[in-house]
């Protein structure tokens, strides 16, 4: 019978929607700590977010989903006085995001206008990620999640107190309502 749970558990996972932290939970790492260069190469540190929901997401310009772009956009001016989208080029998948920091700046720019922080390509996934999603994956440092992106445009959203309070699969669009609903609270 635990094999049968098992299995269930596993294929829960894989196919639910999102994932919030039922409660959000103060992280044992300081998320306002975290700093990362830009896609044009300066040091943004992260405690210049607070007060403000940030939408974390791993992006690639050869992807089924890179549409979701133009979505993001305009989630970023929609709630612009509440909310800072940052996107995280990888080519962790499918090696979907071959291109240089100045080759992802100008697709993101020239095809889908985008406007919101672009952080310097790197890796989100497996031993070699990058410090912010080391944070995002990681219940020791944001206290309850450890999923990390299974695919492009993964998304994690983060409340205006600094803590982890949602993650979101890449089917999950961005102007899903349980997003949205996540932005009004």
């Amino acid at each position: 019978m635990s094999l049968v749970k098992s299995i269930f558990a596993v294929f829960t996972l894989f196919f639910t929607a999102s994932l919030t932290a039922q409660t959000p939970v103060n992280p044992i790492v300081d998320f306002y700590s975290l700093s990362f260069n830009t896609i044009t190469g300066e040091a943004f540190k992260f405690d210049k977010l607070k007060g403000k929901k940030v939408l974390i997401v791993n992006t690639a310009s050869k992807c089924g989903y890179t549409p979701q772009f133009k979505d993001l956009e305009e989630l970023s001016k929609q709630y612009k006085d509440k909310l800072v989208v940052i996107g995280f080029p990888s080519n962790d998948f499918g090696a979907q995001d071959p291109g240089s920091n100045t080759d992802i700046k100008a697709f993101c720019e020239e095809n889908y206008g985008v406007t919101f922080m672009m952080m310097e390509k790197s890796s989100v996934k497996g031993p070699g990620k990058n410090i912010v999603h080391q944070w995002l994956t990681d219940k020791n440092k944001n206290g309850w999640n450890t999923n990390e992106p299974s695919w492009n445009f993964g998304k994690y959203l983060i409340d205006e107190k600094g803590k982890l309070i949602a993650f979101y699969p890449s089917k999950v669009k961005p102007m899903d309502p349980e997003i949205i609903l996540n932005l009004k609270k």
